[in-house]
């Protein structure tokens, strides 16, 4: 569940706790998310709702699919380029924003093996049963890895990260800046330089403009699998907030945005209906293929990713790239 306990102690090298502002928790944001998403026009929902259990489960289905190349195309590329990166970093912590699997991960903590760098990891994830489970994988593949994983908002997380002393290395992969509109994105880069010491480093992956068929099959698996992990966020909404969405009543649209350079993804509605969202006390209208906006992701070129973090204040120290150009890693430091 989104909002699931946290589980007994795993071990001693494993440490699970739950960021949450106590003024704000993370029951109310989710309240007040879908409150504000669902009474605009248009509807919107943000994209973190997708990652409850199962939905995590869906986008580790997708990223298995022939037409999601993002996840194995920023793989080859950690893979290829991790000892590269811990050589010139050395973390003495490393910090993962939207941790997920924490699969791709992998090759970074081998990389550390290799050059005996034994970092701390500290990932933040939405969902605690992910997060214990990739610990789990990660402390009995690395006998000298202590993980300090953090429930919750990535963004929330920036302001009450675990202490840790040295320098640290943050992880934003996945393409997941792209889910942030330009301004929200800058806002989000500028809070993370805040959190940063000037000896920090942050690897960041981005997807890049490519073939228009290429975006829109990555989108739209033959599977289906990223049709259920977009109809997902609607039973995540009936379980938490007490809806009766009835997700027959809704078809999954994804497509690539050329004017915006982004793909968008909607929920259609199939015909006119009433969805009445008791936990927040309103009934939400949809008219024939009325949509919500679920996500966005979007698309750079290198100098629209070079300017955008250099407006936040990093400085690009290395940029790596596979034959085609599809994906960029690029590892920058705090002007």
């Amino acid at each position: 569940m989104l909002l699931s306990p946290l589980p007994a102690k795993l071990d001693d090298r494993v440490f699970i706790r739950r960021i949450d502002d106590a003024d704000n928790p993370q029951s109310a944001v989710l309240a007040n998310d879908v409150r504000l998403g669902l009474c605009a026009n248009p509807k919107t929902l943000p994209p973190k709702y997708f990652y409850d259990e199962r939905g995590s489960q869906l986008f580790e289905n997708i990223c298995t699919t022939a037409e999601y190349y993002p996840t194995r195309t920023e793989d080859a590329l950690l893979k290829k380029f991790a000892n590269q990166i811990i050589q010139i970093v050395q973390p003495d912590s490393i910090v993962e924003l939207g941790s997920g699997s924490s699969r791709k991960t992998a090759h970074i903590f081998s990389a550390c093996s290799e050059q005996g760098c034994h970092s701390r990891y500290q990932p933040v994830d939405v969902c605690a049963e992910i997060l214990v489970e990739s610990a789990k994988r990660l402390i009995g593949q690395h006998g000298w890895l202590h993980v300090d994983a953090c429930v919750g908002d990535y963004c929330q997380a920036l302001s009450n990260l675990p202490a840790s002393n040295g320098h640290r290395l943050f992880l934003f992969f996945g393409g997941t800046i792209g889910n942030f509109k330009h301004d929200d994105a800058l806002a989000f880069l500028r809070d993370l330089r805040v959190a940063m010491r000037p000896d920090d480093w942050f690897l960041l992956g981005a997807d890049r403009v490519k073939d228009v068929d290429v975006l829109n099959a990555a989108y739209n698996d033959a599977d289906g699998h990223t049709a259920a992990f977009n109809l997902n966020v609607l039973e995540v909404i009936n379980r938490e907030l007490g809806g009766d969405f009835d997700a027959d009543l809704f078809v999954h649209s994804a497509f690539y945005n050329r004017d915006k350079s982004r793909i968008e993804m909607h929920l259609r509605a199939r015909k006119g209906h009433t969805v009445n969202i008791r936990g927040i006390g309103i009934k939400v209208n949809f008219r024939k293929h009325e949509t919500i906006l679920t996500e966005i992701s979007r698309k750079f070129t290198p100098q629209s990713l070079t300017k955008l973090l250099t407006t936040a204040d990093f400085t690009v120290h290395n940029h790596f790239v596979p034959e085609n150009g599809y994906y960029s890693l690029m590892l920058v430091r705090p002007q």
